[in-house]
């Protein structure tokens, strides 16, 4: 499994479709805001990288619109079809 690193954070990439992660600008998008989430999902969408948080259900932060295991519906119906995403996974030191 690939490893990349983002502002000091390691991550695990789970699945990337069309060569979509650019560590320069996600260093830019991922802000503190997401340090509570397991999973960090991105999309392309008009030329733009959309990020969104994801968590196991064993976080405290555990919110059902965030439930990694709904990740395949959310890609579906709140992404552009076809497009360019990822999934990549917290690394926990």
């Amino acid at each position: 499994m690939r490893e990349i690193k983002v502002n000091n954070q390691r991550y695990h990439v789970i699945k990337e479709v069309k060569n979509t992660i650019d560590i320069a600008l996600l260093e830019e998008k991922i802000t503190d805001y997401f340090e509570p989430f397991d999973y960090i999902v991105g999309d392309w969408a008009y030329g733009k990288l959309r990020l969104k948080g994801f968590n196991d259900k064993t976080n405290k932060n555990f919110k059902p619109i965030n439930d990694i295991n709904k990740v395949s519906d959310y890609i579906k119906d709140n992404c552009a079809f076809g497009c360019g995403y990822f999934i990549l996974a917290k690394i926990k030191d």
